[in-house]
């Protein structure tokens, strides 16, 4: 089964190098700098300086003296990048989204560790091994125009329809976490495998194509080019702020109720990292009440600690976005073992 229905408290691009890499792989002298060095899903940094990372690294390098190194990129891409670096490891720390985060545990790429404030995350948000843990929780959603379209689509179906030719796009399942996503919530709504790729083949008709980029795909709706696309709440609300057009909606297999499932940024350090005692510390402060209650004020996001409960107006507004919406959770594992013969399912299926 690819669900379970218990509900749940609580996305992805193209690499980008957000910042050149200075960290070493590994020697005595890399231990000593005052360095972190981050791989991360995209959505958390603002594209105008403003988002959570911003803030909580800049917050982090004041209070340590540790600058943070940052490197942008899919959910899938950064886990293949910190694995093709296995036996000269670069990266202190890994954030990235399910099932990715589990993909990377399995692998050998994370070392047991358990940030201060670990135990205030809920049970389903952290690895039963201590090898990752929820920072941000979030949530699997989609946007649409609101200028050309004022009114979300409220189904699967409706976006066969063809007003939606070539206005169209989701992100490269297997690639990008929020991409993944897809597969993940039309294997949930339509029942299984077979019947959801059976929906995307039909959906490829609309389709621009694959990309490797969700947080790219944003702009595209603000400006028009698009109708509608894939994205996630955190990223998807961060990014509203600055793109007026851009509203959030979840679709509902038929005259069913919309659904969503949670797709948080989970950290992790890295086995061999460079400068582990510095990924320690950045983690804890991740997780610390501070940077937490910033999460929804700042970021856009959900904190992970179920002890701070945010009453800005992000929060409210936040809460309200998911109002009737059923949430369910995702038998990870089974995704974990399977990602692969579900994409291979969908890449036949669209020809992709």
């Amino acid at each position: 089964m690819l669900t379970h229905a218990k509900p749940v408290a609580a996305v992805t691009g193209a690499l980008v190098l957000a910042a050149s890499l200075t960290a070493c792989g590994g020697s005595s002298a890399a231990s000593d700098e005052k360095v972190v060095t981050v791989y991360s899903a995209d959505g958390l940094k603002g594209e105008a300086g403003d988002g959570w990372y911003d803030k909580v690294f800049e917050d982090f390098e004041k209070q340590t003296g540790i600058k943070v190194e940052y490197v942008e990129g899919g959910s899938g891409e950064m886990v293949q990048r910190a694995l093709r670096e296995k036996s000269n490891t670069q990266a202190d720390v890994l954030v990235t989204l399910p099932p990715f985060i589990q993909q990377a545990g399995s692998k050998g790429l994370l070392q047991k560790y358990a940030p201060q404030g670990a135990d205030r995350v809920d049970g389903a948000d952290k690895a039963a091994d201590g090898t990752w843990t929820s920072v941000v929780n979030n949530y699997f959603g989609f946007v649409h125009n609101k200028k050309e379209l004022p009114e979300a689509p409220k189904s699967w179906e409706e976006l066969l329809d063809a007003r939606y030719k070539d206005r169209i796009q989701y992100s490269t399942p297997g690639v990008a976490g929020d991409g993944t996503a897809v597969l993940i919530k039309a294997m949930h709504d339509f029942g299984g495998q077979a019947p959801a790729m059976e929906y995307l083949k039909k959906l490829q008709a609309n389709n621009v194509g694959p990309s490797s980029s969700t947080s790219k795909l944003a702009p595209k709706v603000d400006k028009g080019e698009l109708l509608v696309a894939n994205g996630d709440v955190q990223m998807n609300f961060a990014q509203s702020k600055s793109m007026p057009n851009l509203g959030i909606w979840f679709p509902a297999k038929g005259n069913g109720r919309p659904t969503t499932f949670a797709l948080p940024y989970a950290a992790g350090l890295v086995n061999k990292a460079p400068h582990a005692e510095n990924g320690r510390k950045l983690l804890d402060f991740l997780l610390s009440e501070g940077a937490q209650r910033e999460v929804s004020a700042v970021g856009g996001g959900f904190p992970a600690r179920k002890d701070v409960e945010p009453t800005d107006a992000n929060a409210v507004e936040l809460a309200k976005l998911l109002e009737g919406v059923e949430v369910f959770e995702p038998d990870w594992a089974d995704i974990d073992a399977n990602l692969t013969a579900y994409v291979d399912a969908w890449k036949s299926a669209t020809g992709s």
